[in-house]
């Protein structure tokens, strides 16, 4: 019998002993029988696994996956040989000689695939567009209808789907790449761009690639570093060829784009539960060159310039956080934009630049782009603040607001656009779209010149009413009337309106050319905030000059031209229906005579403009003393007989296409909108007697 009482210590630890490894044997061999039972399995898991992606690609998406041989070659590795992918209709999509991928263990043991090294040997992708179709249509392509499974998965919030699409992204980008002979093409009806990649590698996140561009036309170096877990990324791109546009973009959108350096980095993703995901990273640049005929006529170039900060990503809202800015040279601000989608598609933006040196603004501009300001020297602090605010549903209830703080500014040199100079006499180079017609001299020695004492004050006050009734109170621009045209484009979902002053109208006849791009749209901005700021021109001489110069009918220019072609009269005879009228085609020159019937009477839908108008200056006491005849003299407008169209044979005649006319009654339903708010601003809301007078 054993006597436990005399067993010794070291006895005892050796059992323990025994016993401990006996169950380590047991297990490592129980893992060793699953896992040699494993392995005799995977090559059925492996199939099953493959066809079950065949058997999704062409449920879901018409898509073939083919592939002639496919093997393990590790513990965690698949060999697959001569890959081919091509969609029910349309030529094939890819075509691989040699596919290699491994996935990580310990992430895979708990279910989460993560890719840790790819190979692929002689890989074509190759996306094919003709006519309407294309052979990568099903990525924009729903499941079948006749799958009726419904989703009863809660929706997803904008930060769920922004953190899964990050995550997706980092999962598929292996910490190890291996690339060889890889290239991506795109084919239209029109071209062929190849992009190919002779070699590539990325080594546990590091990697440093050439990209050529049809072969030799254009080399990229992609160099950086990947970190999958971390979700962070630096990548800097870099061109030989500093003219070598990013190919596919020019064709599809028309914009061409080209750098010295391109630089990205992703710092950190950090997530807030599911209501929030901070995104935060920055971009810049080297001599980026944009080229679109929305923006400019000419290539945009922006020697240098980054921006850093982030994105806040909520339930149903994106904007920048707070700090973001941008920078050029030493020029910075930090703008604010969110866009909420639900319960309302809402945009808002805002800019508080607090105090910064004007000269550092101007000397940010890219050099060439704004040409009438290259050279500029000013001095003094400005302060700009915007905000804005819109329901892009219901555009009418929008917000804005614009304040500038200039008062210490001053021009101290002017560049290309001598504003100076307007004040004596200068010559006005008078163009039809891109078509010099002819040079005018603003000045005593032309006979045509009228000073704006000469003017009949009744043409100078409709004038003003039609075109810009707040013109001797406002520095150049109208808030009221920039709303109204934003509120007019975003109904439109186009470029339907603008907002033009006189002062802007004039610095657009004197200065630029005529074409509608946002770059020429901000010089016209520019030129005038500083004509109007620096207060080197008066009022007085800005109206003098703009009625000089505009344009009142075909290769007609300025108030005695548009007199004598009209009327056969002088400025100073005008009578206030042959003002009005002058007034009304002020916006469509070319289509004046149009007005007119046979007899040289006007045609009866010019009379609601002569209504409208002779109403408010009724209103507004500017009246008195002037003879003023039934509907403001619209019946005393007699056009002159050589420019009368012939008598209509049985049909009313008309001068204008009916494209014209179209546009014509457009543009009339637009004014209408203007004048009635432009009353109820200056005179309240109307009353019914006053309502139904004006109509």
């Amino acid at each position: 019998m054993l006597d436990f009482k005399n067993i010794k210590l070291p006895e005892l630890g050796f059992v323990k002993k025994r016993w401990f490894i006996i169950t380590a044997a047991s297990v490592v061999g129980i893992l060793l029988i699953g896992f040699i039972w494993a392995m005799s399995l995977r090559g059925d898991m492996l199939n099953k696994a493959v066809a079950k992606v065949q058997k999704k690609l062409k449920d879901d998406y018409q898509l073939n996956f083919e592939v002639n041989k496919y093997e393990f070659a590790g513990l965690t590795t698949v060999d697959f040989q001569k890959v081919k992918l091509y969609p029910d209709t349309g030529e094939q999509l890819a075509a691989i000689d040699q596919f290699k991928v491994s996935v990580k263990l310990f992430p895979l043991l708990s279910g989460n695939v993560k890719l840790d090294e790819l190979d692929l040997k002689n890989a074509t992708i190759t996306l094919v567009k003709k006519d309407s179709s294309s052979n990568y249509d099903f990525l924009f392509r729903k499941k079948n209808e006749s799958d009726t499974t419904k989703d009863t998965s809660p929706a997803r919030t904008l930060a769920e789907t922004v953190d899964n699409l990050l995550k997706r992204v980092f999962q598929a980008v292996p910490d190890n790449l291996n690339l060889e002979n890889v290239s991506l093409s795109f084919q239209d009806s029109a071209s062929t761009q190849v992009v190919k990649i002779p070699e590539g590698k990325i080594d546990d996140g590091d990697y440093d690639i050439d990209v050529f561009l049809n072969e030799q036309e254009a080399k990229w170096n992609f160099k950086g570093n990947i970190n999958s877990s971390r979700q962070t990324a630096n990548v800097i791109i870099s061109s030989d060829n500093k003219d070598a546009q990013i190919p596919f973009i020019a064709r599809r959108f028309g914009l061409k784009v080209s750098f010295d350096e391109l630089s990205f980095h992703l710092d950190d993703v950090a997530r807030r539960g599911k209501e929030n995901l901070e995104i935060k990273g920055g971009i810049s640049a080297k001599n980026l060159r944009v080229n679109h005929h929305r923006l400019s006529l000419d290539t945009i170039v922006l020697p240098g310039g980054s921006a850093d900060g982030g994105f806040l990503v909520s339930e149903n809202t994106i904007e920048l956080l707070t700090g973001t800015k941008v920078q050029v040279k030493d020029f910075s601000f930090e703008p604010k934009l969110k866009f909420s989608k639900k319960p309302k598609k809402v945009l808002e933006m805002a800019v508080h630049t607090g105090k910064f040196k004007a000269q550092d603004f101007f000397d940010a501009l890219p050099v060439g782009l704004f040409e009438n300001l290259d050279g500029i020297k000013v001095a003094g602090d400005i302060q700009y603040d915007m905000d804005f605010k819109v329901d892009l549903d219901d555009p009418d209830n929008l917000t804005f607001a614009s304040k500038i703080d200039d008062a210490n500014l001053k021009v101290e040199k002017w560049g290309k656009a001598n504003i100076a100079e307007l004040n004596g006499p200068f010559v006005y180079e008078a163009y039809e779209d891109t078509l010099k017609m002819r040079d005018i001299t603003l000045g005593p020695s032309n006979p045509n010149f009228t000073p704006l004492t000469q003017i009949a004050p009744i043409l100078r006050k409709t004038v003003l009413n039609t075109e810009d009734p707040f013109f001797y109170k406002h520095n150049g621009f109208e808030l009221e009337a920039f709303q109204l045209s934003i509120v007019t484009n975003i109904k439109e979902k186009k470029f339907k309106r603008g907002a033009s002053t006189i002062s802007m109208q004039l610095v657009k006849n004197l200065y630029l050319n005529r074409n509608k791009t946002m770059m020429r749209k901000f010089e016209e901005i520019l030129l005038v905030w500083l004509m109007e700021q620096s207060k080197q021109v008066s009022k007085d001489r800005m109206l003098e000059i703009y009625l000089n110069i505009i344009e009142w009918g075909k290769n007609v220019y300025g108030i005695s031209e548009a007199s004598k072609y009209y009327f056969g009269t002088k400025p100073p005879e005008l009578t206030i229906g042959e003002s009005l009228y002058l007034s009304s085609i002020i916006p469509r020159p070319k289509t004046g005579l149009s007005s007119f019937d046979y007899t040289g009477q006007l045609k009866p839908w010019v009379m609601k403009h002569f209504n409208t108008y002779g109403y408010i200056m009724n209103k507004m006491n500017q009246l008195e003393g002037e003879n003023v005849p039934a509907n403001y003299g619209f019946y005393q407008v007699q056009l002159q007989p050589n420019l009368r169209p012939p008598r209509p044979k049985g049909v009313p005649d008309s001068m204008m296409s009916h494209d014209d006319i179209k546009d014509m009654v457009d543009e009339i339903d637009r004014e209408e909108k203007i004048r009635k708010t432009l009353l109820e601003r200056l005179f309240g809301k109307p009353s019914e007697e006053e309502t139904e007078k004006n109509n």
